[in-house]
């Protein structure tokens, strides 16, 4: 499949964007540093992207889409849908850790959006996203297993990313303070505390009373 060239500098310049913004900062990234990097005129950046802020939308979507893409596929694997929840859980969790570029991102524009209220609308889409995401597919594996949300199922995944997204900065600025095993086991425990049966499952059965004892009998 050929795409037009356009549509291949556009990812260029996306790609080069992710990197700078990831090793400098929003703050002290300029659409001529990303222009440098990608190797084009700052006029031909312009072409496409006119401001700052859009080049930035595009930036998280692409942010978010990668995010996606690495959980997306551990929400149906294993072989049962409880298997797939613990695999999401990790995964979630895995990929901030592991402070790609993307993660970077978002983590530098949530502190940025603090002091410029242009960056809150591209964040806002980027959570409600990944907040779709989860929802759809944590309701499909809890309905699997008969269970049900405790609260609404649609907050949530607001719930998870908040959690995660907080624990993340704070192993940031103290990583020896938050151990990966430590986060995975809580967030486990924690989604079993939100959910309950649909309904009570059965009690078991009583133990079948013992056969009365029989006496011998004389010959």
């Amino acid at each position: 499949m050929r795409y037009k060239k356009s549509e291949i500098s556009v990812a260029h310049i996306v790609e080069a964007a992710m990197r700078v913004l990831a090793r400098q900062g929003y703050a002290h990234s300029s659409l001529m540093d990303i222009a440098n990097e990608v190797g084009m005129s700052k006029g031909a950046v312009h072409y496409h992207f006119p401001t700052k802020e859009a080049l930035i939308t595009q930036v998280l979507e692409t942010a978010c889409e990668a995010v996606a893409e690495r959980t997306r596929k551990t929400w149906t694997a294993g072989a049962d849908p409880l298997t797939a929840m613990r695999s999401a859980l990790h995964e979630l969790w895995t990929v901030r850790a592991g402070l790609s570029d993307e993660v970077k991102v978002v983590a530098d524009l949530l502190a940025q959006s603090l002091h410029d209220e242009k960056l809150r609308e591209p964040l806002a889409t980027y959570y409600r996203f990944a907040s779709s995401q989860v929802e759809e597919h944590l309701r499909a594996n809890a309905e699997a297993l008969g269970l049900r949300s405790k609260i609404d199922h649609k907050f949530l995944p607001r719930i998870m990313h908040g959690l995660l997204d907080g624990l993340l900065m704070q192993k940031i600025f103290d990583p020896d303070a938050i151990s990966d095993e430590q986060v995975i086991s809580s967030l486990e425990i924690i989604a079993a505390s939100l959910f309950e049966f649909e309904q009570a499952p059965p009690a078991a059965a009583p133990p079948a009373a013992a056969p009365p004892a029989t006496a011998p009998t004389e010959s």
